[in-house]
């Protein structure tokens, strides 16, 4: 094909392989191997814009770079802290696991700039009684609104509260608050940690964080009460300058009482898509130290690349400076989800070739290379025949658990082909033929590529065909889970943050508001399906931006009035965008919120987590002006 003469004309490192979290475990395992066969590690997928903060945060914390907790610990877990996540627009199906544990009167702590419907009033769509009298469950027993970025000081707070508290235990013979036992066994470098909570002061943990003392003191009282408590979060953590540091810090509030390694207790990050986690396990990763690369090189024979290769940042930055020659993107809408919009789409036509493997239309369709392929496939939904039979894809969901799952309709066109045919003939066009690499095999029977997954991570994927309709899934085994430490270590880590606030945002400048870019109900990542954001009482229209009514007074904008939001940096790039409906909203001073993706205009590319390279889309220094 055009595609594959293509390809083998260019220097492998000059092209890029995206992938989104949305395609298979299948799938994503061929592509990295065509990748890494074709002769390059440039394997950015939707990992590095949301959870990429994660993955480096938790490996360097307790040695792994997913969460701890599976579904079971909710229904044994008997408090939850909650950073940064919104559930009513972000992962509206664990409102139903958390109505559950509001029914055991579990106390739910929740920390999020805006106050969100979905924490407050829970309608289960799914109980008719409850549909029929419209009462609502309440979620959250406590809401604290912390201004964007303000998490880490926030979590400091907490820890001085647990600190005093175990002081007084200590001096009236109660029970002990932090779990001493734990901390000497499991943990290195808590008494740095502890010098650190009790040398910061109070005034500036609440001007960091924009919460009274009081709110922190009413959350580490809870806390402190717990035997068995879960953090979850999402990328209200990871998406700023210090996401590292914040989410490492929620994980130091877990050390300080045991709360990893336990029924009902653990770290719980919220992830988006469907497979976004999973496409790191079985190898869609830049970095070569994730990816067994030796075990690759024995069951294919050929010499993998060995050189790290670019992530989501680093690729734009070469499309940007024109050194790339070619992208392919498996699945979603890279142009409308990365950073400095504007400056990439304007560049996009500069790379010779640009194939887009979809299942929807999408705006990054329509910014094209120089040479430019749409190639449609079958949805997940719709029955995927091949010559052994209708087929089963698999996926990983956060809490590391693998799902089989099967197609029910009949295909939209009989021409549409599925992922992996659509990698298996890129691949064929592609590279010279290996007789270790059964391309056809593996269309023909997609069992044959999870034998080769279990090949692969024989430690991971252990009789994988045979657990494919475990209820619920089967879970990857997690080392931190049974209190072991795959850290240098060989403990959990006590991490000390490098700041109190997490934004680029210094605070000096207070006509700078910090904002937040953010998803409506109405959308899945990237893709709009209406102008109606009912959670929020937002109606026909997504250029809004939602302020602190104080500020909106402050710089002199009328109520429902107009205004052009314009980033605050000094780099010679202008990113403004005017026309915003401006709207009072329950938010706190000096934060204000905007739409995501249509915001994307406004982060610099350079503004990303320090360690991840996450993009810092929850923090953007702005200024707001009145039109």
């Amino acid at each position: 094909s055009d595609i594959g003469q293509k390809l083998k004309g260019y220097d492998p490192k000059s092209t890029v392989f995206y992938a989104s979290g949305r395609a298979s475990l299948e799938t994503s395992y061929m592509y990295q191997l065509f990748a890494r066969l074709y002769g390059h590690n440039n394997l950015p997928d939707s990992s590095n814009m949301c959870h990429e903060t994660t993955s480096v945060a938790l490996p360097q914390s307790i040695g792994t770079p997913v969460g701890t907790v599976l579904l079971d610990d909710f229904a044994a877990t008997d408090c939850i802290l909650s950073f940064g996540q919104n559930v009513g627009t972000n992962s509206p199906r664990l409102l139903h696991t958390l109505q559950e544990v509001r029914e055991r009167n579990v106390p739910i702590v929740v920390f999020n700039p805006l106050r969100e419907r979905g924490w407050e009033a829970f309608v289960n769509p799914q109980r008719p009684g409850q549909m029929l009298t419209n009462a609502p469950t309440q979620i959250a027993t406590q809401y604290h609104q912390p201004r964007a970025g303000g998490d880490i000081a926030v979590m400091m707070g907490i820890g001085k509260v647990l600190l005093a508290l175990d002081d007084e235990a200590k001096t009236t013979g109660r029970a002990r608050v932090l779990d001493e036992a734990f901390i000497a066994e499991h943990t290195q470098d808590f008494p740095a940690f502890e010098a650190r909570l009790r040398e910061t002061g109070w005034d500036e943990i609440v001007e960091a964080s924009g919460l009274p003392r009081a709110a922190m003191e009413a959350a580490g009282a809870t806390y402190a009460k717990a035997t068995a408590t879960i953090a979850i979060y999402g990328m209200g953590l990871t998406q700023h300058r210090l996401g590292v540091d914040s989410v490492q810090m929620l994980v130091n509030l877990l050390l300080m009482r045991g709360q990893i390694g336990k029924p009902g207790a653990g770290i719980c990050p919220v992830r988006g898509h469907s497979n976004v986690q999973g496409q790191r396990t079985v190898g869609i990763a830049e970095k070569v130290e994730l990816v067994p690369l030796d075990k690759l090189a024995e069951l294919y024979g050929f010499v993998p690349p060995r050189e790290d290769g670019m992530a989501t940042v680093e690729a734009c930055e070469a499309i940007i400076a024109g050194e790339i020659r070619a992208f392919i993107g498996l699945g979603g809408n890279f142009v409308r989800a990365i950073p400095e919009r504007e400056l990439m789409e304007a560049k996009w036509g500069g790379i010779d070739l640009s194939v887009q493997i979809a299942t929807k239309l999408n705006r990054c369709h329509l910014i094209t290379g120089r040479t430019s392929y749409l190639l449609p496939t079958l949805v997940r939904s719709e029955i995927d025949e091949q010559a052994s039979g209708p087929q089963i894809v698999t996926m990983e969901d956060s809490t590391t658990c693998i799902h089989a799952s099967r197609g029910k309709w009949k295909p939209a066109a009989g021409t549409l082909l599925s992922e992996p045919r659509i990698v298996a003939e890129l691949a064929k066009a592609t590279l010279a033929p290996n007789p270790k690499v059964p391309w056809d095999d593996w269309v023909a029977d997609y069992g044959k590529v999870r034998d080769a997954i279990e090949a692969t991570y024989p430690d991971q994927f252990e009789r994988f065909n045979e657990r494919l309709d475990t209820p619920g899934g089967f879970p990857r085994p997690v080392a931190a889970r049974d209190r072991r430490w795959e850290t240098e270590s060989g403990k959990a880590n006590f991490k000390l943050p490098k700041g109190l606030s997490a934004s680029f945002d210094d605070g000096r400048d207070h006509g700078v508001l910090r904002l937040i870019t953010l998803r409506s109900n109405d959308q899945f990542n990237t893709t709009v399906y209406g102008y109606d954001d009912r959670l929020r009482g937002i109606h026909g229209s997504r250029m809004i931006v939602m302020m602190n009514r104080d500020d909106r007074i402050r710089f002199g904008i009328a109520e429902k009035g107009t205004a052009r939001l314009t980033t605050a940096v000094d780099d010679g790039v202008l990113r403004s965008m005017g026309g915003f409906e401006v709207i009072d909203y329950d938010i706190p001073a000096g934060t204000c919120a905007a739409y995501f993706p249509e915001c994307n205009a406004l982060l610099p590319l350079w503004q990303f987590a320090e360690e991840s390279k996450t993009p810092a889309a929850k923090s953007i220094p702005i200024r707001v002006a009145a039109e």
